[in-house]
């Protein structure tokens, strides 16, 4: 039987989810938290508006859950255009790219989720179509082949990453706008939190808010998606009213601790301690005991935990901090010296 935890953070962003879009803000003023990337968007935005342009191409990268796709569709709403959404591993081919770009219009947004995964062949397409915005296709072969170059209109490339080391040079040089989404405060969470409850008809009182806005790991899908589960318990095992005590019962049963940790955290937090005596410890190393993938870890497991600073990262590898052994409740070595290289 496999006994791996389910986690409540999915790398793989849900599509068509019902609850997520009824939340979704559409305008920036809507918006609640990221400040500093709100006040830099607004800029762009007025600068494009009064010169009648489409946006500069713009890039989001962070962790997963942070909004990235969320400001796309914020982007095209306060533009009033449309928005095109594909991700880089569905466009496999360059014509795949290429059918996409020619529907295109005037002003239009392509949002493109994982930028990072597209092929170095779909990448050297879109070269010409953010730049110059034409597109380059070869009829015919061997000697007899030419190129023609398609005009495209003015539009728009939206890239979200949460890799921004895998993104290549000149893919990355191309965007003109590059924005990093963090981790949210918790008054901005606690916000989020009650803005979804009035907007769904879920009765809470601030306690509970603040419970669920605790462990929600400073990002708003996950703080959703508790809130989700909270509201189920509630409504089956209480009054129906999110209060402290119903949020706090539901999230211990989901194993969600204080600080936002699910099991997989601690998975990794005990592993890196007790396996390895604290680190250093390789990612592949940590991955393989506890039967994850590395991309994983990374891309899920160790934002939070560095934020937390319960993680470091060092040439020699991955090392627990002397505030991982408290969370966890576990002894420091007898030497009480951190191994950080």
């Amino acid at each position: 039987m496999d006994d791996k935890p389910t986690r409540l953070v999915n790398p793989e962003p849900q599509k068509d989810d019902r609850f997520d879009l009824a939340l979704r803000p559409r305008t920036l003023t809507d918006l609640i938290g990221q400040e500093r990337v709100k006040e830099n968007l607004a800029i762009l935005i007025a600068a494009a508006r009064q010169r009648g342009d489409p946006l500069d191409h713009v890039l989001f990268y962070g962790p997963p859950g942070l909004g990235k796709t969320t400001l796309a569709h914020v982007l095209a709403n306060e533009m009033n255009v449309n928005i095109k959404v594909t991700s880089g591993p569905a466009i496999e081919r360059p014509g795949d790219l290429a059918a996409i770009l020619t529907n295109l219009r005037a002003g239009d947004i392509l949002f493109i989720d994982e930028v990072h995964r597209l092929g170095r062949a779909v990448e050297e397409v879109l070269y010409p179509a953010m730049e110059d915005y034409a597109l380059d296709i070869v009829i015919g072969k061997g000697p007899s082949a030419r190129s023609i170059r398609l005009k495209l209109p003015r539009f728009t490339v939206i890239g979200a990453t949460t890799r921004m080391a895998l993104l290549t040079a000149p893919l990355r040089s191309r965007f003109g706008a590059v924005y990093h989404l963090d981790f949210y405060e918790i008054e901005a969470m606690r916000k989020i939190v009650i803005r979804a409850c009035k907007t769904l008809n879920i009765h809470s009182d601030e306690e509970g808010v603040d419970e669920i806005a605790q462990r929600g790991r400073g990002t708003p899908r996950v703080a959703l998606r508790l809130l989700r589960r909270v509201r189920d318990f509630a409504q089956v095992r209480a009054d129906g009213t999110i209060s402290r005590s119903s949020a706090r019962d539901a999230l211990n049963l989901l194993n969600v601790d204080l600080m936002g940790l699910d099991e997989l955290d601690r998975r990794v937090l005990v592993t890196v301690i007790e396996k390895y005596r604290g680190g250093p410890v390789g990612l592949s190393t940590i991955a393989a005991s506890i039967s994850e993938e590395p991309d994983t870890i990374m891309d899920v497991v160790e934002p939070y935990l560095l934020q937390l600073g319960y993680l470091e990262r060092t040439s020699h590898g991955r090392v627990a901090t002397e505030l991982a052994y408290e969370h966890l409740g576990i002894a420091l070595p007898a030497d009480g010296q951190q191994k950080l290289f």
